[in-house]
């Protein structure tokens, strides 16, 4: 019987992409990142946008937007991450998965990164809920 819950190692020569980008993660929780609107537009690629677990699509602007409120409210947020795996989708540009853990809260998380002139940008972003 195949397994519901593969393993997925990730190529030893994507190793060091790897490494860059779970140091990236999860995204807009790492505050030495920075949380002001410049930081965000430099992070987020300009055709960025997220599924979120209810399944509706959120623009650029609205995240950002959102992203602004929580950072300005300030306060704890406790996390954990396991389970990183990075695959090249292309010259540029990566898929990383990883599951996030949030008190009771149990996502996976898919991720897609350019590395651009700028830096490392986010292209896509979904989390599904662990059920």
């Amino acid at each position: 019987m195949a397994s519901l819950d593969p393993d997925a190692p990730t190529d030893a020569a994507l190793l060091p992409v790897l490494e860059e980008l779970q140091a990236r993660e999860p995204i807009f929780h790492r505050p030495e990142l920075g949380t002001g609107a410049e930081d965000l537009e430099r992070q987020m690629a300009p055709d960025f946008f997220e599924v979120g677990a209810s399944g509706h699509r959120y623009s650029r602007s609205h995240v950002q937007e959102v992203l602004l409120e929580r950072y300005a409210a300030g306060g704890e947020d406790p996390w954990g991450t396991s389970g990183f795996h990075c695959r090249q989708l292309g010259p540029d540009t990566y898929l990383l998965t990883y599951t996030l853990r949030q008190g009771e809260r149990v996502t996976r998380r898919v991720t897609v990164w350019r590395r651009s002139e700028q830096g490392w940008q986010v292209v896509y972003h979904q989390g599904t809920p662990v059920t």
